[in-house]
């Protein structure tokens, strides 16, 4: 057994993300074996994800505030406090704060056998995409 070292958090760039949005990393592979990836990230009202997908999947754990997550279809879904988002393996998705609220959610992956193909990122989402009918609550 070992204790993971803590990092910082950062801010994440701005070609992949639209406003302010934060990182704070949980737990990353450390070796060969090792695939799970658990981050802490934190929304700004209405950041959001630029298109993105994952290789292996993604599940999204909302711990406050308002998520929003969009599809290619136009599906976009409203989560709170305490629901998981399931994004599939190979679905193009984005996942933000609603407007009006801050959005924290645990972001957990499974990395690829090449890191660089866990997450492919795409263009950003379109204010229009983001102002999508909502499901949900």
């Amino acid at each position: 057994m070992r204790v993971l070292p803590q990092t910082s958090t950062t801010k994440n760039p701005a070609a992949q993300f639209t406003g302010d949005v934060w990182l704070d990393m949980i737990v990353s592979p450390q070796d060969g074996d090792q695939r799970t990836v658990v981050g802490r990230v934190r929304f700004a009202p209405g950041a959001r994800t630029a298109w993105h997908v994952h290789a292996r999947g993604q599940f999204l754990h909302v711990t406050s505030g308002v998520a929003l997550v969009g599809t290619r279809d136009g599906e976009v879904v409203q989560a709170l406090p305490g629901e998981t988002v399931d994004c599939p393996p190979g679905e193009q998705h984005w996942h933000g704060a609603a407007p009006d609220s801050f959005m924290e959610h645990l972001a957990i992956s499974e990395g690829a056998d090449d890191p660089v193909q866990s997450t492919t990122w795409l263009e950003h989402v379109t204010d229009t995409e983001y102002a999508a009918p909502r499901t949900g609550r």
